[in-house]
């Protein structure tokens, strides 16, 4: 399990890296900063709500989340205290750059990803997670 360390021991705090990571995911992929959110707490988490729609799952919402053990995955949203459905999973790094989760988003959505839930490299604590998470992030 991750600590819950947010900063000291010389690394950035991951509160203000994950804002700025998740900024960038949401720029990526269109979504507007009011469909943006993010925690940390026992779990670093972000959602994103997202624009497009599936005709299979009409009147439903779509959802990129972000977890700091399962990395990012696609879902539809359902009622409030179920769990949602999950579409896609994005294995691999689990803070990949934002242009790789835009790839994925799009994919997802139109169909042409189905990948389930596969382990994400995971950093021994939150001090090297946001380091990670700031090195996958584009510089301006």
């Amino acid at each position: 399990m991750l600590g819950l360390d947010d900063g000291p021991r010389g690394g950035p705090a991951l509160s203000e890296t994950l804002a700025g990571y998740v900024r960038q995911v949401a720029a990526a992929i269109g979504v507007p900063a009011d469909a943006v959110g993010y925690e940390v707490s026992d779990t670093a988490t972000a959602y994103l709500g997202l624009v497009e729609r599936l005709p299979e799952h009409a009147g439903r919402d779509l959802m990129l989340v972000w977890d700091e053990r399962l990395g990012w995955y696609v879902g539809v949203e359902t009622h409030p205290g179920k769990t949602p459905l999950v579409l896609s999973y994005l294995g691999g790094d689990a803070m990949p750059p934002p242009a790789v989760v835009a790839r994925f988003v799009a994919e997802a959505v139109a169909g042409r990803r189905t990948d389930m839930l596969r382990p994400v490299v995971q950093p021994a604590d939150r001090v090297t997670l946001a380091r990670r998470m700031a090195a996958n992030r584009t510089r301006p």
